[in-house]
């Protein structure tokens, strides 16, 4: 069938397309449609006028007639902008065409199920939010994201098993730390794998509700692990300085009611997201997530009861513990008191350089977010781009450290990360108590006057 290319008034016969508006967003065009920047074939070409939809296979709707020179300021605006999928203003109505992902949908929503995804048309920190990275950044971050998923699951699928194997490490500071391996996997086995394929798609689209579901848990994620490490700062102060009410205040139970709490004060934290409309996607990074542009009072309030909050909590809890670690090591405190052994001060230690690398890791992206609330105006045009895209993949990168930091600071976690990595190929794997081996039994026979407290002091993170 011969194409028929009817052009608007006032335009010469045969105006084409600009080369630089060859691509993926005008693919084949030829001579400019009628009055909506669309090619209209045969028959086809009277409903195009009408303002019908016209080749169905790519979705593509006319808008409102538009004649002259507001024909071509509408053509002109968007081959300026290269608008990313093709999508060409059409007149009043601002009807899109092409066939990329944007094509048949109105703007700022998402393909194939027509549900809003406001982020997307939506200025943002570092941008307009509507530039596809370079292919090379595009490839960096999905290298990165792929080593994380991988180190994040291997690694916390290790840190629960050996808490699960080893007696000498199933103990109540360590259920802090398998509910902050817990945390840290939820990111990795959904959130993440649908960021690598918008990444490989270089695009969303996987619908509204993987998007919401996604943002949830990524919110869910990094308060539960921002709790979690709150609480083991506070598990390691009352340990460490309060060494006397420990076994009291945490007993098996109390510590499970602990982790409880911590889970159900994070699920309260992360469900306003879904009622604010705050989680949405953002094409620079990829991701469905926080929008920090969204409601600057929600933002602040999130950054610092989520964040600040929590890390003044930790800091200080660290401060008193080192404050007490210094006047041990000085004998300035009587001999009476209680003397603090090298584990203890290595698994203080161990647990501190995981506040330190949290802290590193998410602290510009919470700045960030609390500097665009505090003056949006102003403020997201000074951001830039790299810093943005930057502080969230430093965040995400997060997710697969702490287990590498307990294989390498703490020797009870090293012994058995190699014993499960030797009995992979076994099937005794899940049901050989490694801490009951028969030379343990032998050398480490426990002493009548050995308390429950000083079996945690000695193995605990």
């Amino acid at each position: 069938m011969n194409s028929l290319a009817v052009r608007p008034r006032g335009e010469a016969p045969g105006t084409q397309l600009p080369p630089a508006a060859a691509g993926p967003g005008f693919p084949h065009w030829g001579a400019v449609g009628p009055w909506c920047g669309v090619r209209a074939a045969g028959g086809e070409s009277k409903r195009a006028r009408d303002g019908h939809q016209v080749s169905p296979g790519r979705g593509v709707r006319c808008g409102v007639g538009v004649r002259g020179a507001a024909w071509r300021s509408a053509r002109d605006g968007a081959w300026a902008r290269g608008a990313p999928g093709g999508a060409l203003k059409s007149g009043r109505e601002g009807g899109q065409a092409g066939d990329g992902p944007a094509a048949g949908t109105r703007p700022g929503t998402m393909p194939g199920n027509g549900s809003a995804l406001p982020n997307a048309s939506q200025p943002g920190p570092g941008g307009d939010g509507a530039r596809p990275q370079p292919s090379w950044l595009a490839s960096a971050l999905a290298c990165v994201l792929i080593f994380t998923i991988v180190v994040d699951v291997l690694g916390n699928l290790l840190v629960i098993l050996s808490v699960y194997r080893n007696k000498k490490l199933r103990n109540a500071g360590n259920i802090f730390v398998v509910s902050l391996a817990v945390a840290d996997l939820v990111v990795a086995v959904y959130p993440y794998p649908l960021v690598l394929t918008s990444i490989f798609n270089n695009g969303w689209n996987l619908g509204y509700l993987h998007c919401q579901i996604s943002g949830f848990l990524m919110g869910l994620s990094v308060i539960g692990s921002i709790f979690n490490i709150t609480g083991i700062a506070i598990n390691r102060y009352c340990y460490i300085c309060h060494s006397l009410k420990y076994d009291k205040l945490y007993s098996s139970k109390n510590s499970f009611c602990y982790v409880l709490l911590i889970w159900l004060l994070t699920l309260v934290a992360v469900l306003p997201n879904l009622r604010a409309g705050t989680l949405q996607y953002d094409p620079r990074i990829y991701s469905c997530t926080f929008a920090q542009s969204v409601s600057s009072a929600y933002t602040i309030a999130v950054v610092v009861f989520h964040f600040l909050v929590p890390m003044i909590i930790v800091i200080f809890c660290y401060l008193r513990i080192w404050i007490l670690v210094l006047q041990v090591r000085q004998r300035v405190k009587p001999d009476r008191k209680p003397r603090l052994k090298p584990q203890d001060f290595r698994n203080f230690v161990t647990m501190f350089v995981v506040f330190v690398l949290f802290a590193i890791c998410w602290a510009p992206l919470n700045f960030i977010g609390l500097a665009v609330a505090s003056d949006p105006a102003s403020m997201v045009p000074r951001i830039p781009e790299w810093l943005f895209v930057a502080s969230y993949y430093m965040a995400y990168f997060n997710s697969c450290l702490n287990a590498i930091i307990y294989g390498l600071l703490n020797q009870n976690f090293r012994k058995e990360y190699r014993r499960i990595i030797v009995s992979l190929c076994t099937a005794r794997m899940f049901f050989v108590d490694s801490s009951n081996d028969v030379a343990d039994r032998v050398k480490c026979k426990p002493s009548p006057l050995t308390t429950k407290n000083n079996l945690v002091k000695v193995d605990s993170v």
